[in-house]
């Protein structure tokens, strides 16, 4: 009789069981934790896993602790070696079969009758098993004589200390393992001197029966969790990962699949039906981490990308911010050229055509004891306030004073020079306005309407810091997960603060510009 599972809005519980059956699994796994939650829900949703790390990492044991988990699983586990053949992994050939010309395998007990299995050291094996292994996970069949069989293989585990090289024909194969874990030697001290100190542990553990995961639970959760929905959020770090990847192809050689991108949305949506969600979260999204990368050198840098990319993500609202700082940002700009000067205002004279800068000098006797001084009346053109060349100062009636020689330096000082009896004179142009003062006389109209059109995009600015603000309360309740760590989740949770912290910004940018209205 199948069991009665909790609706998908309801399914608290079984983020509580499932949270219990990993911490069951990993007793004693020291820093497992991750890989084996991982591990265990590309199994729980159907999709295959890649242990990756140097031999003695526990990566065998790994998998016959997740194969715990269930009840009862036809399981199948072995070691491939360049020598191993398709009679130790599909089953041997039926003699019996041979004596009536049909060349059948016995696959009982074998890889093409297991539900769960794990193949150790899996590149090393032969082509033929590798491109038959190709069919029988990715179709769920296995050819066996003229017969189709169908496989009952619901989760295949893998693993190698390496990553299959480039040109050997086994990109299609390595790309049917959508999770991908490193398995790295224990890091840290305490837990390095507590596995020195404990008995080798136990591959397989006894998992109480109220958590162990039923064969019917196994076959209805994978199609439940197809309910499940990507949220907007989830859509949009998909979209940053996706472009910052084809952005970095030549440096990183990583080449993502639409059925890779798909696969990992599944395991996105199982792992939020696991937490008893109707709708992926940033948490989620940082399993991504474990779908994309290829081989090691470029897996840290991929896990970096996928980081940046939730951080970036804050929550989506209906309203489109970045339209919004357009606006904002054209309405500082007219705001500053109509109510504001944008550069100094001198004082100056129109002679004929042109405008000049007025100035009365006195030259002083460079002799202390001869008090000798001449005054000039003169006007310099405006346009030579940019020069530095020298030039001659001209009289009220445009005729230029060549005994007195004047240059700008680029500062918009002037020195000016009589003759070597006097001393020079260094003049300024007067300023009535300085460049950023507001005009005179603006129209009261346009100011109004400009602060009008400012006070409309703070408004709409601070209905953005509400929803996210409301929304944020639960949400940071909502990101915890079995299949992720803390400190992975502060990475959403700190994009969420950065967020508030920007539109924040923004509204007080509105309430400057209102201020320069007024």
């Amino acid at each position: 009789m199948a069991s009665v599972l909790p609706s998908a809005k309801d399914n608290k519980p079984l983020q509580k069981r499932i949270t219990d059956l990993v911490a069951q699994v990993s007793q004693d796994m020291y820093e497992r934790e991750e890989i084996i939650a991982v591990a265990l829900l590309g199994a729980l949703c159907g999709q295959n896993t890649f242990l990756y790390g140097p031999p003695g990492t526990a990566k065998s044991l790994i998998s016959r602790r997740i194969a715990c988990a269930f009840e009862n699983p036809a399981y199948f586990e072995y070691l491939m070696n360049r020598f191993s053949t398709p009679e130790e992994v599909f089953g041997p050939v039926s003699i019996k079969a041979l004596k009536e010309d049909q060349y059948i395998r016995k696959t009982n007990h074998y890889l093409p009758a297991a539900e769960f299995a794990f193949l150790d050291e899996i590149w090393k094996s032969s082509p033929a098993i590798l491109n038959t292994l190709l069919t029988l996970i990715n179709e769920r069949i296995f050819r066996n004589g003229e017969k189709i069989e169908k496989a009952p293989l619901k989760a295949l585990i893998a693993a190698s200390n390496e990553t299959p090289d480039a040109n050997q024909g086994l990109e299609a194969l390595y790309d049917r393992f959508i999770v991908r874990l490193m398995v790295g030697p224990i890091s840290q001290t305490e837990h390095f001197d507590l596995l020195l100190n404990s008995k080798p542990t136990e591959a397989s553990v006894l998992i109480p029966d109220h958590l162990v995961v039923k064969p019917n639970e196994w076959e209805e959760w994978r199609e439940r969790l197809h309910e499940v929905q990507l949220s907007s959020e989830t859509i949009t770090i998909i979209h940053l990962v996706r472009e910052e990847l084809s952005k970095n192809y030549d440096k990183l050689k990583v080449y993502v699949s639409d059925r890779r991108w798909q696969r990992a949305a599944i395991l996105m949506k199982a792992s939020a039906f696991f937490n008893g969600r109707t709708e992926t979260n940033h948490s989620d999204a940082i399993l991504l981490q474990h779908c994309l990368w290829t081989h090691n050198d470029n897996r840290e840098q991929v896990e970096d990308i996928v980081a940046q990319a939730i951080k970036n993500t804050g929550f989506n609202s209906n309203i489109h911010l970045a339209k919004l700082d357009l606006e904002k940002e054209k309405l500082d700009k007219e705001i500053n050229a109509e109510l504001f000067l944008s550069q100094d205002v001198y004082e100056t004279k129109t002679l004929g055509d042109k405008e000049y800068f007025p100035f009365k000098v006195i030259f002083k006797s460079k002799q202390s004891y001869y008090r000798d001084e001449k005054q000039f009346t003169f006007y310099i053109l405006t346009s030579k306030l940019k020069s530095t060349e020298p030039f001659h100062p001209v009289d009220h009636r445009g005729n230029e004073l060549v005994e007195i020689t004047a240059k700008f330096d680029s500062q918009g000082s002037c020195t000016l020079s009589l003759d070597r009896n006097y001393s020079d004179q260094k003049i300024t142009p007067k300023v009535l306005f300085h460049r950023g003062d507001k005009k005179q006389d603006v129209n009261e109209r346009l100011v109004k309407s400009l602060s009008s059109s400012v006070a409309d995009i703070g408004k709409k600015f601070t209905s953005v810091l509400g929803q996210i603000e409301i929304k944020r309360a639960q949400y940071e309740k909502e990101l915890a997960s079995p299949f992720t760590t803390p400190d992975k989740i502060q990475l959403a949770i700190s994009g969420i603060v950065d967020q508030v912290s920007s539109i924040k910004l923004r509204i007080k940018d509105c309430e400057r510009l209102e201020e320069l209205c007024r």
